[in-house]
């Protein structure tokens, strides 16, 4: 006798419904799952056998064959355990066929009955929606994740007894209600506050701009000058998430499994500090699983990468797609994946090995080649793409004694934000969102030059032998310094001063 129930499953980022057909057929006892299930998948026979027996149910008698469709796609992981249980049942008629029609089920089942929270529940809910079926009985633990989306019927039930009670009819305490969904994060201080920097003035204020427009940012300077201390806390003076933006970095967090049980949704902008020995996989996603890797994880957020020359050249290479792109596509046997990875990239890196390169009062031990290898490491294109570079020197004595704090997270923020609002009126009726995602053929609409801006734009691109890339993000970060000014226009004086974040563009060799 067939039984069917529907559960959901993944590809990339995105969740689709799955139906799970259960049957059985007179022979020795076997339990068969088809449907391409990868090993975890395979167990949940022994899983659901046990699960079953010791809530006290009855386990259908001779053969059992559960098909997983679209048979075509690779099913991963143990969420299918509840659903296949309740199919099985189902043939028994200890739960009602018809009624089990009417849930996406998807849970992993302990061998006493009990049921665990599982990776993926946002996007496997939004595929249920999408798929047009209006109920839903997960696990406790993904209750709040899952209540992110707006439209459905949700049962949290922490077993299987409490799941056949749900589709019985009898699951009314188990009915989940949202809870009313707080703003996101103010003022990130996580990573610490502007006002413990002291001095570094001209780096503070490129951090201000890379936070206004979403630039890119690199920091050159000596050991201990604060880079490091800078780059950290970029994430204390940018704007609050929007809604939808929390929604896809949560989805993207609980595809990668790292959403704590319980967990609702990410309200604070990411902030990914991945260590110099990162695999290229690591950085850019992929693995047998094809999980989001630190780029797609600094989504909407940052990505920061400290002491940039010390990462493999191959790993860092990864960055340039993205960079320009905004997505990441990883081809596997399983499937070609495409993850979101808008982030703004800060690095920051020493200018030779020993890093006292240029550096007043500290002799330099690295010879040419020693540095041309060091710096070997970062293309061209690369640093092309980088949209703010500024060096940073040593902190003078007197203001690292100073008793007078600087302007605070906060106080830089309130101008961040006032920017950002500019740019989103500017935007309205597009897809963009700062000035650092304008598209070469929308340059002349956002951002016109006056001739004087021209002139000093022009000289400065023959002197220096610019690319056209890097004249595109002069003009960008010209643009976002007219808007942390209040101006509509482009002036002479906000170019001049974009171009001087470019101080560093013949730095790779």
């Amino acid at each position: 006798m067939l039984s069917l129930a529907f559960s959901a499953g993944m590809l990339g980022i995105e969740g689709y419904v799955v139906r799970v057909e259960a049957d059985t057929s007179a022979g020795t006892p076997a339990f068969t799952i088809i449907g391409l299930p990868d090993r975890a998948l395979n167990e949940a026979r022994e899983r659901v056998r046990s699960a079953i027996f010791n809530s006290g149910f009855a386990y259908p008698a001779g053969r059992v064959l559960v098909n997983l469709s679209p048979a075509h796609v690779r099913k991963e992981g143990p969420a299918f355990d509840l659903a296949m249980a309740l199919a099985l049942m189902g043939i028994e008629e200890q739960v009602p066929r018809g009624a089990l029609r009417r849930f996406v089920v998807f849970g992993e089942l302990a061998l006493d009955g009990a049921l665990r929270a599982v990776r993926g529940t946002l996007p496997m809910v939004l595929g249920a929606r999408a798929a047009g079926l209006p109920a839903l009985i997960l696990p406790q633990g993904n209750a709040e994740e899952a209540a992110l989306v707006e439209g459905m019927e949700i049962y949290a039930v922490g077993s299987l007894h409490e799941a056949v009670a749900v589709v019985l009819g009898n699951g009314g305490m188990h009915r989940y209600h949202a809870r009313a969904k707080g703003p996101c994060a103010d003022v990130d201080l996580a990573h610490g506050d502007l006002r413990d920097v002291r001095g570094q003035l001209g780096p503070k204020r490129a951090l201000e701009i890379a936070a206004a427009g979403g630039h890119n940012l690199l920091f050159v300077g000596p050991p201990g000058c604060g880079k490091t201390m800078l780059a950290r806390r970029l994430a204390s003076i940018l704007p609050p998430m929007t809604n939808d933006e929390a929604l896809e970095v949560t989805k993207i967090y609980s595809v990668a499994g790292l959403l704590p049980a319980g967990a609702g949704i990410v309200r604070s902008r990411p902030f990914r500090l991945p260590h110099h020995t990162v695999s290229q996989i690591a950085l850019a996603g992929g693995g047998a699983l094809a999980k989001p890797g630190e780029i797609s994880l600094a989504h909407h957020g940052v990505l920061f990468l400290d002491e940039l020359a010390e990462f493999s050249r191959h790993a860092i290479e990864v960055l340039r797609q993205p960079l320009e792109e905004a997505t990441v596509t990883i081809a596997r046997a399983a499937g070609t994946f495409t993850y979101p990875a808008r982030f703004a990239l800060v690095a920051s890196m020493n200018p030779c090995p020993c890093g006292h390169r240029g550096t007043r009062g500290a002799e330099c031990r690295c010879d040419d080649a020693a540095v041309a290898k060091y710096l070997g490491k970062l293309s061209g294109p690369l640093v092309d793409r980088i949209d703010v570079q500024i060096e940073v020197g040593r902190v003078p004595f007197d203001d690292m004694v100073r008793r007078s704090d600087g302007e605070s997270s906060r106080e830089i923020r309130t101008r961040v934000v006032a920017a950002r609002e500019r740019q989103s009126r500017r935007f309205t009726g597009t897809a963009l969102s700062a000035n650092a995602q304008i598209p070469p053929s929308a340059m002349r609409r956002y951002c016109t030059l006056d001739d004087a801006a021209l002139r000093i734009l022009a000289a400065a691109s023959a002197k220096r032998q610019f690319s056209a890339r890097a004249v595109d993000r002069i003009v960008r970060v010209a643009r976002t310094i007219a808007d942390i000014a209040g101006n509509d226009g482009i002036a002479t004086e906000h170019v001049a001063e974009a171009i001087t974040y470019r101080s560093l563009e013949r730095l790779a060799p």
